[in-house]
């Protein structure tokens, strides 16, 4: 009976789990894990300037915000640099290369959070909803960035960074001097990790006339300005006490952040394709969690 039951129920069944399955693909193909990447960083600003009590309602229109976002502009550069990504043999295994995903579902879904992201900001305050078309030139322009010009990485940078600081005028409906320093922090933090990133990539890019620091410098000095990005990134992060209250235990997330960060261009010296992808995802996935949890206690310690 029981199976009988479970046979019959198979056929209605089915196209669920095929758009279960579609919908797995597609939180696959934009990476939706590395949402660490930026959430961590836009809790810490939360935290921060609401000293350790933000309103829950904005806390939660932020977040979704924050992971629309993300998820829209990251299905969006899967569909500008398909024909890329068919070409670059590191890149080839990607859904919509594979035939695994159309660039009409990715581009739908893209649209799909974009939607979100415009309701999330109509609910915060009118400021978000007049930066909404600043955030959709960065996010939606990146993916054009890396065709004309070698400051792509850092486009990218303050893309991601518009988390943190719509984050701070998601809370105040203002802008102040200091939410730049963590914005930068943030903005240096990805650009270093994404020159890292492009280091395999040197002779495909220079063959495609793409632009990238390390295909338009070289691998040394690629390596070079990714350590001063993070330098720039440390020194965002240390200034932080200057502007909010925080105990000590700060310093021990961003100690240990800073640990992470060397022993990421430690490891990204190896060159092969799996040291760069350690340096530049599996350390990076760490790091924002750090700083969050050393905000969190150097907030509630006080």
């Amino acid at each position: 009976m029981g199976s009988s039951q479970i046979q019959n129920d198979s056929p209605a069944l089915s196209p669920f789990r095929g758009m279960i399955r579609k919908l797995g693909m597609i939180f696959d193909a934009v990476i939706f894990r590395h949402t660490l990447f930026s959430l961590p960083f836009a809790a810490t600003a939360i935290l921060l300037e609401s000293g350790g009590h933000p309103p829950l309602k904005k806390v939660i229109l932020i977040l979704i915000a924050a992971v629309a976002g993300r998820s829209a502009a990251n299905a969006l550069n899967r569909v500008i640099d398909a024909d890329i990504d068919r070409k670059n043999p590191r890149t080839a295994n990607r859904h919509i290369p594979q035939g695994l995903l159309s660039k009409k579902a990715l581009l739908v879904f893209s649209l799909v959070m974009c939607a979100i992201l415009v309701a999330a900001a109509a609910l915060l305050n009118p400021l978000c909803v007049m930066l909404l078309p600043l955030a959709g030139i960065l996010i939606g322009g990146y993916s054009f960035s890396k065709r004309f010009t070698w400051l792509c990485h850092y486009w990218l940078g303050v893309a991601c960074a518009c988390s943190v600081m719509g984050s701070f005028v998601a809370l105040t409906g203002r802008f102040e001097v200091r939410y730049f320093f963590l914005a930068g922090a943030h903005a240096l933090w990805v650009a270093g990790f994404d020159i890292l990133y492009a280091l395999p990539d040197i002779d495909f890019d220079r063959r495609e006339g793409l632009c990238s620091i390390p295909a338009e410098f070289g691998a040394g000095f690629a390596r070079l300005l990714a350590i001063l990005s993070h330098l720039g990134t440390l020194l965002g992060l240390f200034l932080v006490p200057v502007f909010w209250r925080v105990s000590g235990f700060y310093f021990i997330g961003a100690g240990l952040a800073a640990v992470l960060l060397i022993a990421e261009h430690v490891i990204a010296l190896g060159s092969s394709e799996k040291h760069i992808r350690i340096a530049s995802y599996s350390i990076n996935e760490i790091l924002p969690l750090l700083i969050l949890a050393g905000t969190a206690a150097g907030i509630y310690t006080l």
